[in-house]
């Protein structure tokens, strides 16, 4: 009897436990503690259960401005009780501030709710990526031919239900549905699915659908499971589950379905009535010393199982040269769509050209207004580097890179589509004496960090490891409000996890902006973009090209030996673009210039990363170290593209040119 009462309490929670799928999933940059994006962060999920309990079980809100905006949404599932429904909230968004101490994005989706947050407006938008998977891995017990055929009509009757206008719903559809399929006398498949109700039907039906694919890849015939991404959740099980279905009456099952008893004591019965109430017989008081070491076995088993998989999966390089891409991908627009937006790609709407090709600006039907870039037939690019290269892409979501909206691919015709950016690139500011005087000290301090945060989400933050190989003020863009976009990916390269460094015998980018160790051996890695970067930084404080000649003492250089003496002399302040007047703060300016140092030094072990960098730009506290000679410049060859062999170095695979503007 002593042992019931002490096992019994530990049975329940490990069952309830399995019966629901919670992962907090946390993602994009960070932000400082007790920022105003993190009290924002904490006030709006503290009151988020109270807001989404009363406005019908579905609440989004946004609050402060740029760069501390933070978009909220939360849900629960039609029908669902309020207080049931609070609880929900209550307990995800409390988990999110546990697990999400300091990311910028992050959502959770167990059954019965969701709650999302971002620093990125989201709403409407076709964000798949980081998803999330959740599955038994038992086999199912009956005829896998007999079970795939069920639950794929389930499914499929489920996604259609869920699209099916719903004129109650004050959203005009609920996006939500759940079903069930008799699977054996003894069995029924309970399927749930889900959208956030801010986005298109199309966008829920393609994300629910490619949800059901990707599940089936990867866990087919396994014993119950789900699948999250930031906007749809499928989920699916042999028991009923989140409340769900206690209105639905389960058929009873096709005469072509064999009876088959159920063979596993860890699967919970469910009544006739589909109530979904759990059923504990008398097995559970006489059997108890027994089945409990089986279910903590099994339990322990299917965590160390899931945890393997998605450390496997994390660690897996996303984009590899066999990747296919379809609407799977990003939205495919026809070449007529295209042409309509472009006005038949009139010289009127030509707002690039170059060696890859053209970029048109175009507006779309629905009055969204675009860049869209058709490359040149003759750039060399064949088909799958144009998918390669726009799989790369569509998985970059952040807000300091310029985003692909979608592409077209119709005979020979390449055309990638990019959102369009107001105010052209950093360049045409920065160096035209008519335009600097735009750029004061605060814009240009924001602009240095932004580049920085759109850099060391390749890095890092993002799923996938980029490498940049081509950062020059040209390829940042600058929005409306004048915050950087980092663009042109067309010389980016993708590194493994564990990948440090990589070689390559043709170097692609621009003089000056090379590091040493690239433009002279073909080695290039994170450190190579972090030369860049300084370089970047010293272009935006002196409002000169690197490839800007300097005379002092009868001796040449570029931008960097000149920021080197003037900071060796003990007056870097004399770097200072003059069309920022005397409003600006010289300890900053003086810490920006003593980081742009640090990362043109000559050994690429000297240089700090971008989280270092970072760190270095947002906190007065931070210790810099005295920086090292830079490394050598090429300051007899004007700024300009160029690839060339090293003879002897492996193979290098890069993606075509991007200049989405």
């Amino acid at each position: 009897m002593k042992l019931k009462k002490l096992f019994l309490p530990l049975f329940l929670f490990l069952f309830i436990t399995l019966g629901s799928v919670s992962a907090q999933t946390c993602f994009n940059g960070y932000f400082k503690p007790n920022s105003t994006f993190d009290l924002d962060r904490r006030r709006v999920l503290s009151s988020l259960a109270s807001n989404v309990t009363t406005n019908n079980g579905f609440y989004s809100t946004s609050i402060g401005k740029n760069p501390n905006q933070l978009y909220t949404i939360g849900m629960c599932i039609p029908g669902s009780k309020p207080e049931a429904c609070s609880d929900c909230i209550k307990g995800s968004s409390d988990g999110l501030l546990r697990s999400c101490p300091n990311q910028t994005v992050g959502y959770v989706w167990p059954d019965l709710c969701m709650v999302r947050y971002s620093n990125i407006s989201f709403s409407g938008s076709l964000i798949l990526e980081p998803s999330a998977r959740v599955s038994d891995p038992t086999p199912i017990d009956v005829d896998l031919t007999l079970f795939d055929r069920i639950w794929e009509e389930l499914m499929s009757r489920v996604i259609a239900a869920a699209l099916r206008p719903d004129e109650s719903s004050s959203f005009g559809h609920k996006y939500y549905a759940a079903e069930v399929a008799p699977l054996t006398t003894f069995q029924t498949i309970y399927a749930m699915v889900q959208c956030t109700p801010d986005v298109s039907s199309g966008d829920c039906e393609f994300c629910m659908k490619k949800t059901v694919v990707d599940y089936k890849k990867c866990c087919r015939g396994n014993k119950g499971g789900a699948f999250v991404r930031p906007f749809c959740f499928i989920r699916w099980d042999l028991y009923p589950f989140a409340g769900a279905f206690e209105n639905i009456t389960v058929a009873p099952p096709p005469s072509s379905v064999v009876a088959q008893p159920p063979h596993s004591s860890t699967t919970p019965r469910t009544n006739t009535t589909g109530k979904g109430k759990l059923l504990y017989g008398k097995t559970i008081s006489t059997g108890i010393i027994v089945a409990i070491p089986t279910v903590v076995i099994l339990v322990l088993l299917l965590v160390g199982y899931v945890v393997y998989r998605r450390r496997k999966a994390y660690k897996r390089v996303e984009v590899q040269a066999g990747d296919q891409i379809s609407r799977e991908h990003s939205v495919q627009f026809s070449f007529k769509t295209i042409e309509d937006a472009t006005d038949n790609f009139s010289e009127s709407n030509m707002i690039g050209q170059g060696g890859f090709g053209e970029v048109y600006k175009g507006t779309l039907l629905d009055g969204t207004e675009v860049a869209v870039k058709r490359l040149s037939k003759t750039s060399g690019q064949g088909t799958q580097e144009f998918k390669n290269e726009a799989v790369l892409v569509t998985k970059l979501q952040h807000r300091n890179l310029v985003r692909l909206l979608g592409f077209c691919l119709e005979g020979e015709e390449k055309i990638l589509v990019y959102e369009f950016v107001q105010n052209k690139s950093l360049d045409y500011f920065l160096f035209d004496p008519k335009k600097q005087g735009e750029l004061d000290w605060t814009r240009r301090y924001t602009i240095i960090g932004g580049i920085a945060r759109g850099i060391l989400y390749l890095h890092q933050d993002s799923r996938l490891i980029i490498i940049h190989r081509d950062l020059k003020a040209s390829n940042i863009l600058l929005d409306a409000d004048m915050n950087p976009k980092v663009a042109d990916f067309g010389m980016a390269r993708i590194f493994g996890v564990d990948q440090s460094q990589a070689n390559t015998r043709i170097i692609v980018g621009t003089y000056g902006y090379m590091s040493p160790e690239y433009a002279m051996r073909g080695h290039f890695s994170m450190k190579s973009d972090v030369y860049s970067f300084g370089i970047l930084i010293l272009e935006i404080i002196s409002g000169k090209k690197i490839s800007s000649f300097y005379h002092i003492d009868d001796t040449g250089g570029n931008l960097v030996t000149h920021a080197w003496r003037l900071w060796r002399d003990g007056s870097p302040l004399e770097l200072v673009d003059p069309a920022i007047g005397e409003s600006y703060q010289s300890n900053e300016a003086i810490r920006c210039i003593h980081i742009a140092l640090l990362c043109v030094q000559e050994d690429p072990a000297d240089r700090p990363t971008l989280q270092e960098i970072i760190v270095m730009l947002t906190s007065r506290t931070a210790t810099l170290h005295m920086p090292r000679a830079p490394g050598f410049c090429l300051s007899n060859r004007s700024e300009q593209s160029t690839s060339f062999s090293i003879p002897g170095s492996i193979n290098d695979v890069s993606i075509t040119d991007l200049d989405p503007r």
